[in-house]
This record gives C-alpha cells, structure tokens and sequence, in this order.
C-alpha cells in the first residue's frame, strides 16, 4: 500500500476522540503479515480509545480492515498502555506489552456488504 491512507485515517478518528490529540503518535510497519498500526497516547484518553469493553477499539480496527481491504492490504492496531496508565500498576507485567486486541471475541456479521462500506469509504 504506496499510499498511508490506514494511517491518516486512524488519526483523524483518534485526535476526534480524545482530550489530548498533541500526545497522539502513531507508527506505521509494513512487513509479510500486512500492515501494524502502533498507537501511542495521553494515559488520560485510554477510556476513550477502548471504550467499554474494548468495544470503541473493535470498533476502530474493523473501519481500519475495510480501509485496508480498498487498498489491498491487511491492517491490524496495536495500542500500547501509556506510562502512568491504570493498568501499568498490574503486578502481572502484561501492561507494558500493550494491547493488541489478540483476546477478543470473532466480530459479528456487519450490516452492510463489503461493497457498500467500501463505497462509503470512497469519501474519505
């Protein structure tokens, strides 16, 4: 995928969401598996990024496949767990490891057909 359109479009939805988009970073990687989207932000704009059980990040990777999808590429996220986040206080040592999304339950069936998100998608 020549073009970062995953990238830019992930930090226009995410600087919308959050109270400090001047911490928003976002790396990008391109190897065999696809594309790896990395979201580093402000500890105090985690809630919003998740959601309530995860469901705003859901959220947001499955808009970043139908992205991919339209430029042929496989786009996953990573969001990594902020300094002084509340989950880095965990004696488990998984907090600093981030968030990938790797545990979540199979996405439901969309309501529209990939052709009629991929045409939403044509103005953006």
């Amino acid at each position: 995928m020549a073009t970062e359109k995953d990238q830019e479009f992930l930090e226009f939805v995410i600087k919308g969401l959050v109270e400090h988009p001047e911490d928003v970073k976002i790396s990008r990687v391109v190897d065999e598996m696809g594309v790896l989207l990395t979201l580093d932000l402000n500890a105090e704009d985690m809630g919003k990024v998740i959601g309530r059980s995860g469901n705003t990040a859901k959220a947001i990777r499955t808009l970043l496949r139908v992205v991919g999808m339209k430029h042929n590429a496989r786009v996953n996220l990573k969001i990594n767990e902020p300094v002084g986040g509340t989950r880095s206080q965990d004696v488990g040592g998984t907090a600093a490891q981030g968030w990938d999304g790797s545990h979540e339950a199979p996405a439901t069936p969309a309501m529209k057909s990939i052709d009629e998100a991929m045409g939403d998608l044509d103005n953006f």
